[in-house]
């Protein structure tokens, strides 16, 4: 038995003009049906309410206000997953319909949670349709049309495999629409050979995400060990080809080092509210020693956080790390430089660490 999340964006749910692509849809419905009947788990993760709500009240556009989106996703919403169930049930299945804001991701009880009853779903044999709650969230833009949730769902359920279906092959060494030079990259097994090519940013009309969140969504998974696919969703064959174990779009190997769940959720999920800035030793015995960080070697302090929330930890101007912090803002701008000794004179029941390395990932 196998664990897929399949995801599909904007542009392989609805056309430009916010109509849905049936054909499609009922193709992806086929291959989890299929998928299925071999016993293995597949668990969807759909954008295109707002889109379908674009084109239920008639919108020439996709609109750019929040109130607007939220409430274009509040018309399309049940509508959009009204079509997978009923599709779903004509094949004899049972889904359910998993709405997640990023407040779910980013709060760690809430984290386990969707964890759990997403777990208990699978149990029953359930099809989970997982879309994010743009009717109550601003966080849209930042999941990049449901990239990042699905691959963090694929990390919450320990999936297989994370296929992300796009309206083109896959990644390019540059934008084929502007550059006929550009090769289709066939595999990934190192994400640092990336940087030199080009990787937009550019959307579909109804879309947020662009292939630059499909890369670091699938980055996220292969650092959970989940390899990852980008390809056509629009190409009838190539969903049932990757999921049979053959070539298609752009894979993504699973890589070696691997981060507990606890630090994936704590470098892509948990927001940080503020930066620590550290001197060079400190620095250096983050990145090779896998110290905690104490205050002694802090030299600035930024923003406004308490204990127990999540703050960047850079060198200058250089992000080397995300830690949980053991100190308010304001604690630690009074202690910074001091050693634990002094540290206690000031604060008597403070910790010695600031960030203690349990709770401190490198970035």
């Amino acid at each position: 038995m196998a664990r897929y999340v399949v995801k599909l964006g904007s542009s392989v749910v609805a056309e430009d003009s916010g109509a849905l692509r049936a054909d499609v849809l009922a193709r992806v419905c086929d291959v989890v049906d299929e998928r299925h009947r071999a016993g293995d788990d597949v668990v969807v993760v759909t954008s295109g309410a707002i889109a379908r709500g674009i084109d239920v009240m008639g919108l020439a556009v996709r609109p750019t206000a929040v109130e607007d989106l939220q409430a274009a996703s509040a018309v399309g919403q049940g509508k959009l997953y009204r079509v997978y169930d009923e599709l779903l049930r004509e094949r004899g299945l049972t889904s359910a319909q998993v709405l997640l804001t990023f407040f779910d991701m980013s709060a760690r009880l809430n984290y386990l949670n969707a964890r759990q009853t997403l777990r208990r779903l699978l149990d029953w044999r359930v099809v989970p349709v997982i879309n994010e709650n743009d009717t109550t969230t601003t966080d849209d833009i930042s999941f990049g049309d449901n990239d990042f949730l699905a691959a963090q769902v694929a990390i919450l359920i320990g999936a297989q495999l994370l296929v992300l279906l796009t309206d083109t092959e896959g990644l390019f060494t540059a934008d084929p629409r502007r550059d006929p030079s550009a090769r289709l990259v066939g595999e990934v097994g190192d994400p640092g050979g990336l940087d030199a090519i080009e990787i937009g940013h550019e959307t579909s009309p109804l879309g947020s995400g662009g292939m630059r969140s499909k890369v670091v969504a699938a980055e996220m998974a292969t650092a959970a060990g989940i390899p990852a696919v980008i390809c056509n969703g629009l190409d009838p064959a190539a969903l049932s080809t990757v999921l049979d174990g053959g070539a298609a779009g752009t894979r993504f190997e699973a890589q070696r080092a691997r981060y507990s769940s606890f630090k994936l959720w704590l470098r892509y999920a948990k927001p940080t509210l503020g930066t620590i800035v550290v001197d060079a030793g400190a620095a250096r015995a983050l990145r090779d020693g896998g110290t905690s960080l104490l205050p002694v070697g802090i030299v600035e302090v930024s923003g406004g956080f308490d204990a127990g929330d999540a703050v960047h930890v850079a060198e200058g101007g250089v992000v080397i790390g995300k830690g949980i912090c053991n100190y308010s803002a304001g604690e630690l701008r009074r202690v910074m430089g001091m050693k634990s000794a002094q540290v206690r004179e000031v604060l008597p029941r403070a910790t010695d660490e600031a960030v203690h390395r349990d709770y401190f990932v490198l970035v």
